[in-house]
């Protein structure tokens, strides 16, 4: 066992030498050792910049600082409004109030102006805050406060959509123009079958006085008389109804045999009051029978308004102006037609 002993001999060696080293520290420092007596050097001094959002270190920055600025202009706003005691409003009062549509921007454009993803709980959180901005907006113009609904006005319009006039023009009907002759052209629609109307009042004849006055003298008479062959009559003059409906360059009775639909067509003047004031000219398209019926009555509806205004309520109300969507259901593949089937046979 005496080969051992050198072994022992130069690990205990080895320990003693390491033990009697000073300590230093072995890993690698980016900052050099101080020579200040306490340790610290103003060299060294890490200066980072305060941010200027509270919501800096979350990942929605910007969405969380116009939740923060929506929400600081609602509480002031509604501090004022409290002030000069226009909150709260009593049911009759907050009924009274104009009337408004918003139409905010959709989910893209507001995560592109928010540069974060929109889901749809941000997105109603958001619109419900420009809700209440925009009733309060509408308080603060009725009750007379100009300066604060014009900044109100100014924070909704950096939220509103791009495409609102044509949002809100998308359900007005557009205002039918009388021509030079005081002639009105509007189209109905019933089905597939499409009808064009063109509609005049009716030129009441002429009484007697005025056709005295408007008689030819002798010599005009003369002239006439001279112009015209030996021994040729007189033309007659044509007469013409002076409350004509004419469809499809043929009288209303002889193009709708059936007087169901005759009747239809008549009814707007009928509801109107004003059956044999105008003469109608219509052409009607595609469709059958009934469904042209349809399309010449709507288009007849929307001419007497586009004359009479007035009528335009009561038109309303009774759903004479309103464009009838049903439509025949298509055939279904594997049955007769749209609901019915084929009859079933054992063999």
């Amino acid at each position: 066992m005496n080969f051992l002993k050198p072994r022992l001999l130069r690990q205990a060696t080895r320990f003693t030498v390491a033990q009697s080293q000073p300590c230093h520290r072995l890993y690698a420092t980016a900052a050099p050792r101080s020579e200040h007596s306490d340790g610290f050097s103003p060299q060294l001094e890490r200066t980072k910049p305060i941010p200027q959002s509270p919501s800096f270190y979350t990942t929605r920055a910007v969405y969380y600082d116009q939740i923060m600025f929506l929400e600081k202009a609602i509480g002031s706003t509604e501090t004022f409004l409290r002030q000069n005691h226009l909150l709260p409003l009593p049911d009759f009062a907050r009924a009274s109030l104009p009337p408004v549509q918003p139409v905010w921007k959709d989910q893209e454009e507001m995560a592109l102006e928010l540069k974060t993803k929109m889901t749809t709980t941000r997105y109603r959180k958001v619109t419900k805050l420009l809700n209440q901005l925009i009733d309060f907006e509408r308080i603060a113009a009725t009750g007379g406060c100009a300066e604060l609904s014009r900044q109100l006005r100014e924070i909704l319009e950096l939220y509103e959509s791009s495409k609102k006039e044509a949002f809100l023009a998308r359900g007005k009907r557009k205002v039918v123009k009388l021509d030079m002759y005081g002639r009105s052209y509007t189209v109905g629609k019933r089905k597939t079958s499409s009808a064009r109307v063109w509609m005049i009042p009716v030129q009441l004849p002429a009484t007697p006085t005025e056709q005295a006055e408007g008689e030819p003298t002798d010599a005009k008479a003369a002239e006439t008389s001279a112009g015209s062959p030996k021994g040729s009559k007189p033309a007659k003059p044509v007469h013409v109804t002076t409350t004509t409906i004419l469809v499809n360059n043929m009288p209303l009775n002889q193009y709708f045999a059936i007087p169901a639909d005759r009747e239809r067509i008549t009814r707007p003047f009928k509801v109107a009051g004003v059956l044999g004031k105008y003469n109608v000219f219509a052409i009607v398209r595609g469709g059958g029978i009934s469904g042209q019926a349809g399309a010449l009555a709507h288009g007849i509806a929307k001419a007497i308004v586009a004359h009479e205004p007035d009528r335009e309520v009561m038109f309303r109300r009774a759903k004479l102006t309103y464009r009838d969507p049903r439509m025949v259901e298509r055939k279904k593949t594997g049955r007769r037609g749209a609901r019915s089937a084929y009859t079933w046979v054992k063999r």
